[in-house]
């Protein structure tokens, strides 16, 4: 049900894109190219902005770090520098481990009861989820980068190296580039995982599948308008650099740029702005998560709830049993220390 509901929100979503510009002309681009695309940014801008300040303003009451290794002890236990780290520089390191290769996902296992002289239960890693994950989030990025040429009036030095590289097969014209083809695949694979996986399915939600299938339709209609469907490429890039330059200007003739232009752009901004309220905004969260950027030195440095009154005076146990002594030793509890 949850995919159904999903898949219903994109395709509403692809019809109203291509009825407003169908029915409106002039108008319909005008509200699909420029004023839906501004009201979206000005959305994702604020509501990025608002989500990180309201978890910077969440206190920490514990130290939490996720660890999976030996925590910095006595000199002649070896530390895991990485799993454990107790400064600064080991907490930046996994950082960027985490960040830029998904470490904590590689480590991620599936278990499956298997039958081998008896029910067991066996461990695997799901080698195939995290390579899935990079390729979506890479060829994601690679996406972006090459549509700077389209952004700015001067193609960006760092763009053509990128572009020769994704498309160094060169087996179709225009240039085939693989990104698109990848992030399709890994997108399909993520969405297919939630329907045949049983217990992926169980707790997969709308807000799962959608910006998944958004995703998919987004690299979808690009691919179509790259291969397959012919636009005037001079004036989109000219009206898109209007865009960026805060100037925006939509051609003369309501038919130089096709429709699936402005398709294609009202479900990029749908997912700029859907961003902020989503899931999707672990990629501000992952920075200000106390499980991944807290130093596991709580053997050496105190840390202090900032939950705490400051008009209430801490109760330690010698204090606790000073005043229940009698209670505790009536009913048998041992004590630490008993009166002489």
């Amino acid at each position: 049900m949850p995919m159904i509901v999903a898949l219903f929100a994109v395709g509403v979503l692809i019809l109203i894109a291509w009825g407003v510009e169908f029915i409106g002309g002039h108008s319909g681009q005008l509200l699909l190219g420029v004023v839906v695309p501004y009201a979206a940014f000005a959305f994702f801008i604020v509501g990025f902005v608002w989500k990180v300040l309201g978890w910077m303003k969440v206190p920490v009451p514990f130290r939490i770090p996720t660890t999976c290794g030996q925590q910095d002890s006595l000199p002649w236990i070896k530390q895991s520098k990485l799993e454990a780290p107790s400064g600064a520089p080991g907490v930046i390191a996994r950082m960027l481990l985490e960040v830029l290769f998904f470490r904590s996902l590689l480590r991620n296992t599936k278990s499956q009861a298997v039958d081998v002289g008896g029910p067991r239960l066996a461990y695997q890693t799901e080698i195939f989820l995290w390579l899935a994950g990079l390729a979506f989030h890479y060829t994601f990025l690679v996406v972006f980068i090459r549509h700077f040429r389209l952004f700015v009036g001067q193609v960006p030095f760092f763009v053509p190296p990128i572009e020769a590289l994704d498309g160094w097969m060169q087996i179709t014209l225009p240039t085939f580039y693989m990104s698109g083809g990848i992030l399709v695949l890994a997108a399909g694979y993520l969405f297919i995982r939630r329907l045949i996986n049983p217990q992926v399915k169980y707790i997969s939600l709308v807000a799962d599948y959608f910006p998944l299938l958004l995703i998919i339709s987004i690299a979808i209609t690009g691919i179509l308008l790259r291969y397959v469907i012919k636009t005037d490429i001079v004036a989109t890039k000219a009206f898109i650099a209007s865009l960026f330059s805060l100037s925006p200007k939509l051609p003369d003739d309501p038919d130089a740029i096709g429709y699936m232009v402005f398709m294609h752009i009202f479900l990029v901004s749908t997912l700029v702005a859907y961003l902020p309220v989503s899931k999707i905004m672990h990629m501000g969260g992952v920075f200000l998560s106390p499980t991944r950027n807290l130093a596991n030195n709580s053997r050496r440095v105190r840390h202090i709830n900032p939950w705490n009154d400051p008009n209430i005076k801490p109760h330690s146990y010698e204090d606790y049993e000073n005043d229940f002594r009698e209670a505790m030793k009536s009913v048998g509890l041992p004590l630490e220390k008993d009166e002489e």
